[in-house]
């Protein structure tokens, strides 16, 4: 340094260049340091919690043990709930036999459940009330009870009924064929509305030689792959048999129903009547109100005395009490086992019923925390009266009336019309030349030869078809003038059919082949004006993103039921409430509820043989609103089933008559509606009817004038939503009469000046797909000039569509008649409709 001073040389330093990195300065912003939170602080410590993602960002160990804990608990829970059915602490083991072939015997089939080869002990004779083929078994060596009874398949109602509460379904099917047309018709009844654990049961093999039976269980098992396809398949002719169908059907899987799993349910055993004293004021005759009393084993959740229950095919009702008598089929694990199942098979038990045991109440309803049987809202005549608008209101319509823009039009238009006139000067064009056409007039030409040609086809199908009727009228006449026999054969099958039916028949199917060729089109009526005859339907400029206020110009009966502000939001909070509940009387155990008000019809029923079910409603399922299923045709159904008529339900436990409309199934605002019940898409159905908590399956039937019910559709509740727009589409055609190059002169869509005007805002549209609306009126008879987007062809039509909201019928009827059953004239069975592919 010395030197380099002494040489009067001056040091320099380093210039960065211009590739040099740049670190960011600190920003600390406004936050402060650690140093100042510890001098704020003054040695506190503050509390230590976890944060959301340290809980998250677990050890894999601690997950692993997290995930075998949650799998261990539900797995305990479930075989906790399996051990639970058929044991001291639940519910008897409730298996119906249903048999599926004219050739199967479930008696036979009970007669080895019920032997003493078997191993149980038969407690109960007719221990379901009404049923007359019912008992009660208890196998010590299994240490299970269970409950059995014969279904018929001819009482479609009391089947569904049965297979809604049963644990379990022992089909019992022919050796040969497996199960006829009507039996695969109720499989596809109890398949649509959810079914149960199940059990294949064959009777007749051990018959056959001892080297067909190995074929023949090899083809029946073919035959029930189609419907089940990994059932297993019982043998059942000897007692080993029945024990080892016995053990099967106390340890298989149970199948979860959604519909009875959250709601408390019974099957009644024994029932009494007692009807209302005259000083009550509701009569004391057999056709008066009473108590019913009806003992049975509460299944799926606690029953609540303060809840609603319901009794299928009857109503609502309330409840005064529950009580609590003897159990009539107690499992006593104390007595001696059985060396064999045939020997020593006794259980030693009290013979003592209802009537030696003192019977305990549970628990009484209180008057004032009970549900209310209040099904309609209460109607107030001077809710519809309209108001007189605000302040508010009248300044944004004078505000909206100013900032229109101003154009001209002419005279006599109004406002609204004024909206859809085009702004712009379209000049018109000249008529266009045949010769300057030729290309169009050669489609047109080729279009009318076509259409020329199918109508002669036709004249001469239609030519050829009268002298083949001709042909056979005269065959027939000769035949019935020389065959007597024929002619009584036809006296007798004419003696069977329904003229008036037939006529209705083929009214509805013309109506709905019409429909289907021209969807939604109506003819203009001649007579009374356009504007009058469709003056509650209105136009849309988009059928998509149009509005449609729900709310507007409801009909009387929205008055009269209740809606959700929010359907699912309720739903989810009323299923978790009722899961959680842990009150009232408990599952398994054997009680007596006192229903009150009940009419002597219940009972009637009972006596009649057919079975009694009660369920347990959840809050607010009695009251009345607009209900929409997703259903789809059953493919046994081929008759034409229109909108509005009455058709018999299957919804959960409810069974009811009502009226529904049908609608497209989409995801927009608005819904057009359908006619006819389509076969190829999903329909929804609206109706009036109690509200329903979903999940629940949804069964359609239709009632013949001879009071069979044939299905018609199956589905599943969909939501519970008043305000879903369904709307009625009609379509206005017209003729093109002259063609420009823009516009175009129609005709046969109106046939005066005033129509025109009236609908001259609408839209119009064409089936070649061009768009346009009307520009005037020509002349008094109904003829218009349209502008449109394109130029026409000739054979274009000219369309108009309208639509207004439609609701469906206030038929809501609880009270369904037994449908007859299936075996009629001179014993035959009617199951041409029936066969399923």
């Amino acid at each position: 340094m010395a030197k380099m001073a002494a040489n009067g040389e001056k040091q320099q330093g380093h210039r960065a260049g211009a590739y040099k990195q740049k670190n960011k300065g600190h920003k600390h912003g406004k936050h402060r340091t650690k140093g100042e939170i510890e001098r704020e602080n003054k040695g506190r410590v503050s509390v230590m919690a976890l944060t959301k993602k340290q809980r998250k960002e677990q050890k894999k160990m601690d997950r692993r043990n997290k995930a075998n804990q949650l799998r261990r608990n539900k797995k305990e829970m479930v075989l906790t709930e399996k051990r639970r059915l058929g044991s001291r602490d639940g519910p008897p083991h409730l298996v119906a036999v249903v048999s599926l072939h004219a050739g199967a015997d479930t008696g036979a089939v009970t007669k080895l459940l019920r032997g003493e080869g078997a191993g149980g002990v038969v407690r109960q004779e007719q221990c379901i009330s009404g049923v007359t083929d019912s008992f009660g078994l208890i196998l010590p060596r299994f240490k299970q009870r269970f409950t059995f009874l014969q279904q018929s398949t001819a009482d479609m109602h009391s089947l569904l009924d049965v297979a809604k509460i049963a644990d379990s379904l022992v089909f019992v099917l022919d050796s040969s064929e497996g199960w006829d047309s009507y039996g695969n018709h109720c499989l596809s009844c109890l398949f649509a509305q959810g079914l149960p654990s199940y059990t294949l049961v064959c009777q007749g093999v051990s018959d056959l030689p001892v080297k067909k039976r190995v074929e023949s269980r090899r083809a029946l098992s073919k035959i029930t792959e189609l419907r089940f396809p990994d059932a297993r398949l019982f043998p059942l002719d000897t007692a080993q048999d029945a024990i080892l169908l016995l053990r099967h059907l106390g340890t298989q899987r149970q199948r979860k129903l959604g519909f009875r799993s959250r709601r408390s349910h019974l099957l009644a055993q024994h029932a009494t009547f007692t009807p209302n004293c005259p000083a009550e004021g509701t009569g004391a005759g057999p056709t008066g109100l009473g108590t019913l009393c009806v003992s049975g084993y509460v299944r799926g959740r606690p029953l609540r005395v303060d809840r609603l229950v319901h009794i299928s095919g009857h109503g609502d009702f309330q409840l005064s009490q529950i009580d609590a008598p003897s159990d009539p089929l107690p499992l006593n694990l104390t007595a001696p086992r059985a060396a064999k199942p045939g020997i020593g098979g006794d259980v030693d038990m009290p013979d003592g019923g209802e009537d030696e045991a003192a019977v305990r109440v549970l628990m009484k309803a209180d008057p004032s925390c009970r549900e209310s049987l209040l099904a309609e809202a209460e109607v107030d005549p001077m809710e519809g009266e309209q108001t007189w608008p605000t302040e508010t209101e009248l300044l944004e319509a004078e505000e909206a009336r100013k900032s229109k823009r101003v154009m001209k039009v002419p005279k006599g238009t109004s406002d609204y019309q004024a909206m859809w006139i085009v702004d712009e000067d379209e000049e018109e064009n000249g008529e266009i030349d045949e010769e300057s056409s030729d290309d169009d007039d050669d489609d047109d030409d080729m279009m009318d030869e076509a259409m020329d040609a199918e109508e002669e086809e036709s004249s001469q199908d239609a030519g050829s078809c009268c002298a083949s009727e001709a042909e056979e009228e005269e065959e027939e006449e000769e035949e019935v003038v020389c065959s007597t026999e024929r002619a009584g054969a036809d006296q007798r099958y004419d003696e069977h059919l329904d003229e008036a039916a037939e006529e209705e028949g083929l009214k509805r199917y013309r109506e709905a082949r019409a429909n289907e060729m021209f969807p939604d089109e109506v003819d203009t009526p001649l007579n009374t004006p356009a504007r009058i005859r469709f003056q509650r339907y209105r136009g849309l400029k988009s059928f998509r993103s149009s509005p449609w206020d729900p709310m507007e110009n409801l009909p009387l009966n929205y008055s009269r039921i209740f809606q959700f502000q929010s359907f699912e939001r309720t739903r989810h909070r009323i299923l978790a409430e009722a899961a959680a509940e842990d009150d009232g009387a408990m599952v398994g155990w054997y009680v007596t509820l006192h229903i009150i008000d009940v009419p002597f019809s219940v009972m009637e029923c009972v006596q009649s043989g057919k079975p009694l079910v009660l369920v347990s409603l959840l809050p607010h399922e009695q009251k009345m609103s607009v209900m929409h299923l997703l259903v789809r045709r059953h493919p046994s159904n081929t008759e034409p089933i229109k909108s509005k008529e009455e058709l018999v339900f299957h919804c959960g436990f409810r069974r009811f008559r009502a009226s529904p409309i049908f609608s497209q199934h989409t995801s927009a605002d608005k819904h057009k509606m359908e006619l006819f019940l389509r076969p190829d898409a999903p329909t929804v159905v609206s109706v009036y009817a109690p509200i329903t908590f979903c999940p629940a399956g949804a069964l359609l039937f239709k009632q013949r004038n001879d009071g069979i019910q044939d299905l018609v559709a199956t589905g599943s509740l969909l939501s519970c939503d008043p305000q879903r727009v369904v709307l009625k589409r009609i379509v206005l055609s017209g003729h093109p009469f002259k063609i420009n190059r823009r516009s175009a002169v129609v005709r046969y869509m109106f046939f005066n000046r005033e129509d025109i005007m009236w609908f001259k805002p609408v839209e119009l549209r064409t089936k070649w797909g061009r768009r346009g609306h009307i520009k005037e009126a020509l002349g008094t008879h109904g003829h218009m000039k349209c502008v449109f987007d394109n130029q026409l062809r000739s054979q274009d039509t000219v369309l108009m569509n309208l639509y207004k909201r439609v609701y469906p019928r206030w038929t809501y009827d609880p009270f369904v008649p037994l449908p007859l059953p299936w075996v009629k004239r001179e014993g035959t069975v009617e199951m041409d409709n029936l066969d399923v592919e």
